[in-house]
């Protein structure tokens, strides 16, 4: 009796056991149906947007980058200064034929900006084939001669030239200009800068030397001046760490100090006409001496031939457009 009781609950037991696994078994398989269904999804979403990505690609390159219809068929250029509009095409390395839409107008523009002469370049699309290029060139208004060794062990002379803001740039060749080959009598030499560290000059870099950007200031109060119709300035010595000596081609030899070109520009033409009237030149003088101002007198006869100022000064460098 006892006996058979005790094999009725083993087999109750059983069945539970059985009952729990089952329940696990589907909850299991249900737990893989949704991730199956999950992975499925997820692998779909990223293989459609995969073939939209392809597709887009394929049909920007074929409608688009590779499309015959914005080939370029016209480079339109205009340069306000001497640069030869075929050395400008060089420069930015764009050939007819190339697409339009697959240039890269920024590296057009950092090419042509590499050129020290030029200041800026501006590079725009004109659908369907037009590249319109605009370049502002850089005005000298100064140059500097520096003695250097050549190769076969001589000294040889380049001339660097600066613009108002202190730029070097390098004489364009006459290979490179739209101007005629040769010096222009109507075209009025720079004046030159002397007393700089030939380290300083660096072609498209800018000179930061206190006493050469006070130059080119005294250089563009001068030419705003009245005194370009009664003297040549024909140097600027900068060796000086507080004043700016020049030299006229009149002979005159004039100290500046480093700030109010205005003022002292108004104070030399003063002492320069009230010389005139004397019939004596400029020698010497000292205009960085606010009072009792230092000045050295000769007369006309005394000094070698001076040239004769112009009446009206010529732009140094006309700008002009194509």
């Amino acid at each position: 009796m006892w006996f058979k009781q005790k094999l009725k609950n083993r087999r109750l037991g059983r069945v539970q056991v059985l009952d729990v696994k089952l329940r696990s078994s589907r909850k299991l398989a249900a737990r893989t149906r949704v991730a199956g269904i999950a992975f499925s999804v997820a692998a779909g979403t990223v293989f459609c947007l995969f073939l939209l990505l392809r597709g887009g690609e394929w049909a920007l390159n074929r409608l688009v980058y590779e499309n015959k219809s914005f080939a370029i068929q016209n480079i339109d250029i205009q340069t306000d200064g001497v640069i030869a509009i075929d050395q400008l095409r060089r420069w930015c390395a764009v050939t007819p034929g190339q697409n339009l839409m697959a240039l890269d107008l920024a590296r057009v523009k950092h090419d042509l900006e590499l050129a020290p002469l030029i200041q800026s370049a501006s590079v725009e699309r004109v659908l369907p084939g037009t590249l319109r290029i605009r370049v502002a060139e850089r005005e000298p208004v100064a140059q500097v001669t520096v003695a250097r060794p050549s190769p076969g062990g001589a000294i040889e002379f380049a001339v660097f030239q600066m613009d108002a803001e202190g730029y070097v740039i390098v004489p364009i060749d006459a290979r490179q200009s739209r101007t005629p080959a040769g010096p222009n009598p109507a075209e009025e030499p720079l004046p030159a800068i002397t007393g700089l560290n030939v380290a300083e000059l660096r072609p498209g870099r800018r000179v930061e030397l206190p006493q050469a950007q006070a130059a080119l200031r005294l250089i563009a109060a001068f030419d705003s001046s009245p005194m370009p119709t009664l003297v040549d300035l024909k140097r600027v010595d900068v060796s000086s760490p507080s004043v700016l000596v020049i030299l006229t081609g009149q002979g005159s030899e004039v100290t500046f100090g480093l700030d109010n070109f205005e003022r002292q520009m108004v104070r030399w033409q003063s002492v320069h006409e009230e010389c005139l009237r004397q019939n004596k030149v400029i020698a010497t003088l000292d205009l960085a001496v606010n009072e009792n101002t230092p000045l050295r007198l000769q007369e006309v006869g005394a000094l070698p031939p001076p040239a004769p100022p112009k009446n009206v000064k010529p732009q140094r460098n006309r700008r002009r457009n194509v």
